[in-house]
């Protein structure tokens, strides 16, 4: 495990998103979905690829509160352009799937992790 300073920490721009929408992806070469996530009013709607199927169904993932990295560059996956990255954690189930971080509901969407 490699070590990183504090002020690398604050580098990364960590906020608080809700799916509006969840697709799937069958051109990816890793099961996906295609999401759309709805970051705040600062950030506003963004897209992002995420390997969760088998973790959670579309249907599942609507609604649901994520934790996004939205200062990355985006990344290209085939056609489709995700803008931010989606956290998560493998999961112990399975082929190694993701699992999408929550947040609770006092949350207000766009927040920053600190």
């Amino acid at each position: 495990m490699s070590t990183i300073t504090f002020e690398d920490f604050e580098k990364i721009d960590t906020r608080l998103g809700r799916i509006i929408e969840a697709t799937d992806f069958p051109e990816a070469r890793k099961p996906a979905f295609k999401l759309l996530i709805d970051l705040g009013p600062e950030i506003g709607i963004k897209r992002s690829s995420a390997q969760l199927v088998g973790a959670h169904t579309k249907e599942e993932l609507n609604g649901m509160l994520v934790a996004c990295v939205v200062n990355f560059p985006p990344r290209r996956i085939g056609r489709f352009e995700s803008e931010v990255l989606t956290l998560g954690f493998k999961n112990t189930a399975g082929s190694g799937y993701v699992v999408v971080t929550a947040a609770n509901e006092n949350v207000a969407l766009g927040d920053r992790l600190s």
